[in-house]
């Protein structure tokens, strides 16, 4: 591996630990997002607690997160399997945040992020499931597994060369969404609709 990509693959981890949720709420003077709500740094709870704007330049952050150093990556032409590595340490960074005592989100908007230089047929794929499953069940966290379960094979589909790296990060997601899945399966799990008004 060349000296750059490993300097990408530290900087990615960097860039992700930034956790844009507590930035962003501390500036709006709102809750931790850690202590509030589902006690996730992620834009989903950020607008459970309240803060619309704020959830909307978290959502965007933790995008660009992903997408900054996987972008790079490219652009410097590196191998699919750094790049790879790339992506997996952004998303590592984001759920455990060096700057924040390790204790991060899920990972799905900065995973997203960066699928975007990969393709935008893979990005679109992705998205599209992420909101069909989201449409119907209600459920972000089910939205998200599901998507993670479907990406690499979206990814094998479109670039078979970043299938196993994307399935690396994919499975990240999973780890990371366990206890949301023993709530799922105990029928336990809140459902988010945020455009229906609370009675």
């Amino acid at each position: 591996m060349s000296i750059l990509g490993y300097l990408l693959i530290f900087t990615a981890y960097l860039l992700g630990s930034v956790s844009s949720a507590v930035i962003f709420c501390r500036l709006a003077g709102l809750p931790d997002p850690r202590e509030q709500g589902s006690n996730n740094p992620g834009a989903t709870n950020v607008l459970r607690i309240g803060g619309k704007l704020s959830a909307l330049g978290v959502l965007f952050a933790d995008i660009l997160k992903g997408m900054l150093p996987v972008s790079l990556g490219f652009y410097f032409q590196l191998p699919a399997s750094i790049i790879g590595f790339i992506a997996l340490s952004a998303c590592l960074g984001h759920v455990f945040p060096i700057f924040f005592q390790f204790k991060g989100g899920k990972g799905v908007a900065t995973a997203f992020g960066a699928m975007i230089p990969m393709g935008y047929a893979i990005a679109s794929v992705a998205l599209g499931t992420w909101l069909l499953v989201f449409l119907i069940s209600g459920y972000s966290s089910l939205s998200a597994v599901i998507t993670a379960l479907t990406v690499p094979f979206y990814v094998w589909y479109f670039k078979p060369e970043l299938t196993f790296p994307v399935a690396l990060v994919c499975c990240l997601l999973v780890y990371r969404h366990h206890d949301n899945i023993q709530r799922l399966w105990r029928g336990q799990e809140d459902k988010f609709r945020p455009w229906k008004k609370k009675k």
